[in-house]
């Protein structure tokens, strides 16, 4: 039953334009009770939905992490497949050249590997619980490369990123440890690459600081630090929108201060503080398609989209979903025009982004340029 969306109060008319409620993702059996902490979508079927939950406390019996793929495609209300693992899954990825291969990270610190083609709910494969790879939860995941050379990324909250051959997860290919300066290692919290970038990428931290890093190379490690956040970062995400002008220096970071804050890497000071909310920040996201436009969502149930170009003080449209549960998660569908947001309680809100909102007008690259600027030239 998809009539139980938002009434037209959840919504302002300029919100309606921009916005609108298309369904929703909840099983009884699988979701329920449990915190959505990770979405991601297929990249050759794109319809389908990964995501995944953590542990049921009304549920001691059943098993702590869940993932699910929907199908959104279908009206059908149940998951096209369902998968299980001993412990919660924090994060979780197709592997991006294996369609039938899904990858989730455990609060554990294992890895585990899961194939749809088995007739099985637990995972085929998972990684060794041991000091050479990952003993504290992991909240970070990414495919990246080519292919015929790609590995999986991991990172865990103690600092430790590893790099994992697909078919080999019995040992990490590599691994390196984030430290800050005075050797203490970085207690990542989410982590980004720009896009088809291997070596480069940047995390956030449980203390409230950004870093970008390299894998490889004498520097490899910590290479800037990013200061500005009064509590943790909740969520991280490089602009990687391909078109004229590149900004994939750009990069935001969302804060459990209320705040959501833009860097660039080729500037240590901050550029701008997004401050309209008023409750934790938990995740942002730019689009896929639009340089100007960001998505991001907070614990008061509200998912916000924000085009710089149109304003930098308030977002471009507002949304309260109903029963106003805390938003853990947010997501654009790769073609840009859907955004799909994961809550507290199991449930996962898609929305449709209108064409005109959700494309970029030939003139956005040369704006967002002139946008950039103008905000460094008014910082303090």
């Amino acid at each position: 039953d998809y009539s139980g969306g938002l009434g037209e109060d959840g919504l302002d008319e300029k919100s309606h334009q921009c916005v609108s409620f298309n369904r929703t993702f909840f099983d009884e059996r699988w979701s329920k009770n449990r915190v959505v902490t990770a979405l991601d979508w297929c990249p050759q079927y794109p319809e389908l939905l990964l995501a995944a939950y953590n542990n049921n406390e009304e549920a001691p019996n059943d098993p702590d992490g869940v993932v699910l793929i929907w199908n959104t495609k279908f009206k059908k209300s149940t998951p096209e497949y369902i998968f299980h693992c001993q412990s919660s899954v924090l994060s979780t990825t197709f592997a991006r050249f294996h369609p039938n291969l899904i990858l989730g990270g455990t609060y554990s610190g294992q890895i585990v590997l899961w194939d749809n083609r088995v007739q099985k709910r637990t995972p085929i494969q998972r990684t060794p619980l041991s000091a050479n790879a990952h003993t504290h939860p992991v909240y970070c995941m990414n495919v990246v490369g080519t292919t015929n050379a790609h590995n999986l990324i991991s990172v865990s909250t103690d600092g430790r990123l590893c790099s994992w051959s697909l078919d080999m997860l019995g040992q990490p290919q590599e691994t390196l440890d984030l430290h800050k300066v005075q050797s203490k290692p970085v207690a990542v919290t989410c982590l980004d690459f720009p896009h088809s970038d291997v070596n480069n990428f940047v995390v956030g931290s449980e203390e409230g600081s950004a870093y970008s890093a390299c894998r490889h190379g004498a520097k490899a490690g910590v290479t800037d630090v990013y200061d500005g956040h009064q509590g943790p970062i909740t969520g991280i995400s490089v602009n990687s929108v391909q078109g004229g002008i590149d900004f994939s220096h750009m990069f935001l970071t969302s804060s459990i201060d209320w705040t959501i804050k833009l860097w660039s890497l080729k500037d240590p000071k901050l550029i701008y503080s997004f401050e309209d909310n008023g409750d934790y920040v938990l995740d942002v996201k730019w689009s896929p398609t639009n340089p100007a436009l960001f998505a991001a969502v907070d614990g008061s149930g509200r998912l916000d989209l924000w085009n710089l170009n149109q304003d930098t003080e308030v977002p471009a449209a507002s949304i309260m979903v109903d029963g106003c549960p805390a938003l853990n998660k947010v997501s654009w569908t790769p073609s840009g025009t859907h955004v799909t947001v994961g809550d507290n309680q199991g449930k996962i809100w898609v929305y449709d982004v209108a064409e005109n909102f959700a494309h970029p007008r030939h003139d956005e690259w040369n704006k967002f340029l002139y946008t950039t600027q103008e905000l460094r030239n008014n910082r303090v």
